[in-house]
């Protein structure tokens, strides 16, 4: 069975057999077609390559950024049981501090205990990166690492000065987990 012919293909036999010039500016328009094609098709070549370049480096960003959330959780993601002990750090401390202050033998198998779990509990913290901030007396307040109590004049002392230590601050790597507390001079200059 012969295939049936287009309009188009009809049109351009009639032409070629009337007239041989028109038939090769038809042949001509037909190869300007194929350029136009090519062109097409290169520009169709040039969107993809793009369009996956874009889809490489999108992907490696989020390879980055999730290498860099795991690495920050890795490091910070036990904030919050770190915390959850520092009251228990700073009833031992208390507790050292008074027995110290007292000047009583008392039950030294007590104190022994509670110094152990002290300097364990020490351990615990900075095997895992934290570490306490504790201010001396007569250094500058520093609101990056301190939290100011309250303020008093005191003789002898610049305003702004640390008169006090209410409490140590803690460090998680670089992040402050908690502000030292601390009483602060204001002294006025004379």
């Amino acid at each position: 069975m012969a295939e049936r012919k287009t309009d188009e293909e009809i049109a351009r036999e009639m032409v070629a057999e009337n007239d041989p010039m028109l038939a090769q500016e038809s042949e001509i328009d037909a190869e300007g077609d194929s350029i136009d094609a090519i062109e097409e098709l290169r520009r169709e070549r040039d969107d993809m390559r793009d369009r996956f370049m874009r889809a490489l480096a999108d992907a490696e960003n989020t390879r980055k950024r999730a290498e860099r959330d795991r690495r920050e959780a890795e490091s910070y993601g036990g904030s919050k049981l770190a915390r959850d002990l520092l009251p228990i750090y700073d009833n031992l401390e208390r507790a050292l501090t008074m027995a110290t202050e007292d000047g009583k033998d008392g039950d030294k198998a007590l104190l022994e205990g509670v110094e152990l779990t002290m300097r364990e509990l020490r351990n615990v913290f900075k095997k895992h990166g934290v570490e306490v901030v504790r201010p001396e007396v007569g250094e500058r307040f520093d609101p990056k690492k301190h939290e100011a109590m309250f303020e008093a004049p005191l003789p002898g002392t610049k305003a702004g000065d640390i008169i006090q230590v209410s409490a140590s601050g803690f460090m998680l790597h670089d992040r402050l987990l908690r502000p030292a507390q601390v009483g602060v001079s204001s002294t006025p200059p004379s």
